[in-house]
């Protein structure tokens, strides 16, 4: 296959502008693709790193809907449940930029108990405890905004108001968390209040509330058994209650934002559409104006099937090299975007890029290659090479809008081109 290279290569060549042309597009269209699937599989896969012990119950409603700290014992005393911690999300801003990350509001002691996931030293947790005004912040957000433990930090609370009218919140940084490993640590880019400032602060009608409880269980193949056992103890109350896993939990949260998945390869459908028509074209044109050649390659030797390969083996060259430009290109991107979007391209992401070269290049490279092996020696030579259907539907495609338009402008078509 080697010797066949050159051959290739001089066909890429032959028009080094349009050739450079259709390269750069592809490199474009998957620099796109890329960056897209790379956020397709943050978010398909966002929840599966939670803990498989952990359960959320939340309103039946929404988990907008705040419940009652009473039912936190009732919950506390269902079989298989080692502990349990409540969460309120706080939706503060933060400086005149009007940054936004995740607050939530917690109890320092049962927030350890529930994720030991977050590690921090042992006085840090002790003051996050004994601080009423306290707060805790991973460690991506605290290198991020250059905060450093006693720093206060005021937020601007777009949920919650103070009892004083006002909206604006003041935090004692007294420590700074990280995860486990890598994967936690990737994650460590929010915020943790004490409940104790937050739930004292507030209006009066709104103390006494959580947003979600945090259910831990000893087995998690028990999971659906407490979940039930959990949901059935406040039915037909003005409580009532849904708990699911964490994974369940947090997939839910990202589907209010829309169906992202769907958004994302709708997308990647029309880029694909889009650099499918235009590498189409220009592989097309290509083989057309070396029809000839095509032709001196049969006389000197070469088969009907060995010239269909030369011209798929140069379209699966131009896909290629322009898909590993953009593909390179798109996680060089990833590696500057600030750590709120942890998206990389991992093997899922290659893979769908080399999917979608094999794609395209069947695609763009089969019809041209079709009328290179049906090539007559004789009509190539005296320039009566005709098409073949898939090529000649692919030029009537372009073709047809031209002509509707023209139509459309009161033009009358000439016989030649009502023919075409």
């Amino acid at each position: 296959m080697l010797k066949y290279v050159g051959l290739v290569l001089s066909g890429l060549t032959r028009k080094k502008l349009r050739t450079t042309l259709t390269f750069l597009s592809l490199a474009a269209a998957f620099t796109l693709l890329g960056l897209l699937q790379a956020v397709n599989s943050l978010f398909s896969g966002a929840a599966d790193f939670l803990g498989a012990n952990r359960l959320i119950t939340q309103a039946s409603t929404s988990f907008t809907q705040a419940l009652p700290m009473r039912l936190m014992p009732q919950i506390e005393a269902v079989p298989g449940v080692t502990a349990v911690s409540h969460s309120q999300f706080f939706g503060g801003q933060y400086g005149e930029g009007r940054s936004f990350f995740p607050q939530f509001a917690v109890n320092p002691r049962r927030l350890r108990e529930t994720y030991p996931e977050w590690v921090m030293p042992e006085d840090a947790w002790r003051n996050f405890t004994s601080t009423q005004d306290g707060a805790i912040a991973g460690r991506l957000l605290a290198e991020q905004n250059g905060w450093k433990v006693g720093d206060i930090i005021p937020l601007n609370s777009f949920i919650w108001t103070k009892a004083d009218g006002s909206r604006l919140w003041e935090w004692r940084l007294v420590g700074i968390f990280d995860g486990k490993d890598a994967e936690w640590q990737k994650r460590a880019n929010l915020m943790y209040l004490n409940y104790g400032q937050f739930d004292e602060g507030r209006v009066p009608g709104a103390r006494g509330l959580a947003g979600v409880f945090v259910v831990q269980v000893a087995d998690p193949g028990e999971s659906e058994r407490i979940a039930s056992t959990i949901d059935a103890k406040f039915a037909n109350s003005s409580e009532e209650t849904k708990t699911q896993s964490e994974q369940e939990f947090q997939l839910g949260f990202i589907r209010q934002l829309g169906d992202i998945g769907l958004i994302v390869n709708l997308i990647t459908g029309a880029v694909f559409f889009s650099i499918l028509f235009l590498t189409g074209v220009a592989m097309s044109q290509a083989v057309r104006e070396r029809i000839p050649e095509l032709a001196v390659l049969k006389c000197l030797g070469f088969k009907d099937r060995q010239v269909m390969w030369l011209v798929l083996a140069e379209s699966f060259a131009l896909c290629l090299l322009g898909a590993l430009a953009g593909m390179l290109f798109a996680s060089f991107v990833m590696r500057f975007l600030p750590p709120e979007f942890p998206i990389t391209a991992d093997a899922f992401v290659w893979g769908v890029a080399g999917v979608s070269v094999l794609v395209l290049t069947v695609l763009v490279g089969l019809p041209p290659a079709l009328t290179a092996q049906r090539l007559k020696i004789v009509d190539a030579l005296a320039g009566r090479a005709g098409d073949s259907p898939l090529e000649l539907a692919l030029r009537k495609a372009i073709e047809w809008p031209a002509m509707g338009w023209r139509w459309v402008m009161g033009r009358p078509l000439r016989p030649a081109e009502a023919d075409a």
